[in-house]
């Protein structure tokens, strides 16, 4: 039997942190057109941190929208494809509870979320090691 707690899933109605009845908190990024890649990270990773800052322990629950990055990789261009299948799941995931994000639908994450998230992110150009 699994005795760990799972939030209700309750998706904010606008972007931004919302706290949640049950001591949980929802988290709604949307991506637009004209928002880059670099930038797009940048913002889910300070959402993520401030969440943790503001409400330190509790569980969170990530939703991504993205409008605008259509493509040919499973409907995405190749950096939407990126952020949610490579960097997302690598990067932010193992700081959430769980998350639905447009490629997946909800998830939740198999092992208990960290809070012990890094001071930054450094997104480094490819190549670069």
């Amino acid at each position: 039997m699994n005795d760990r707690f799972v939030p209700a899933y309750s998706k904010p109605e606008e972007p931004g942190i919302a706290m949640n009845f049950d001591n949980s908190v929802s988290i709604l990024m949307v991506v637009e057109k004209d928002d880059a890649f670099a930038d797009a990270v940048r913002k889910a990773f300070g959402l993520i941190k401030e969440a943790q800052e503001r409400f330190p322990g509790w569980l969170r629950t990530f939703y991504l929208e993205v409008n605008g990055h259509d493509g040919e990789h499973s409907g995405f261009d190749e950096d939407f494809l990126e952020f949610q299948q490579e960097l997302f799941f690598s990067t932010m995931a193992p700081f959430l509870t769980a998350f639905d994000l447009p490629l997946t639908g909800p998830l939740l994450n198999p092992e208990a979320q960290r809070d012990d998230l890094p001071d930054e992110l450094v997104i480094a150009p490819p190549g670069s090691a």
